[in-house]
């Protein structure tokens, strides 16, 4: 299995976001810190903004923040949508499904079950299960005057 571009890249863009919670963060700033297209990044911005898991403001202050707090992201409903369009082998997609053994191949069934527990898996994993006091992602993907707030916590609890 590999996640697309789009996935990969909307969690960077929650884990940048949810390490930045004070700030509104700009989604060069983002593509810098993750090392990630702006082009892509801008597409990916608009996904997670239309389902709810950020939201952006225009203007000379403007970004994108968290919708909702960390603990209320789980990890595979953003991966749910981000994965929604392209079918796991060509047996899942009717329209261009060409493998003559599909009317009788059993693996199918197993592949749909292995796909509902990797997703299933995901679901009980949040933003800040990723997130929370991770000082190698805070030290990559914090804006530099937050890291050390990002960190004192983490340093507070160990």
């Amino acid at each position: 299995m590999r996640l697309t571009t789009k996935t990969n890249l909307a969690a960077r863009v929650l884990m940048a976001c949810a390490l930045n919670q004070d700030k509104t963060l700009r989604t060069a700033e983002i593509a810098r810190l993750s090392n990630a297209s702006l082009n892509h990044l801008l597409q990916v911005v608009n996904g997670l903004q239309a389902h709810g898991f950020i939201e952006t403001l225009r203007g000379r202050h403007g970004g994108l923040r968290l919708a909702r707090a960390p603990r209320q992201i789980s990890m595979g409903s953003v991966f749910r949508v981000f994965e929604a369009g392209y079918p796991f082998a060509e047996c899942f997609d009717a329209e261009s499904n060409t493998c003559p053994l599909s009317s009788d191949c059993r693996l199918r069934g197993y592949i749909a079950r292995a796909v509902e527990a990797f997703y299933h898996e995901l679901d009980m994993v949040t933003l800040e299960d990723l997130t929370r006091g991770n000082c190698g992602l805070a030290a990559l993907l914090t804006l530099p005057d937050a890291l050390a707030d990002a960190c004192r916590g983490a340093m507070a609890s160990a």
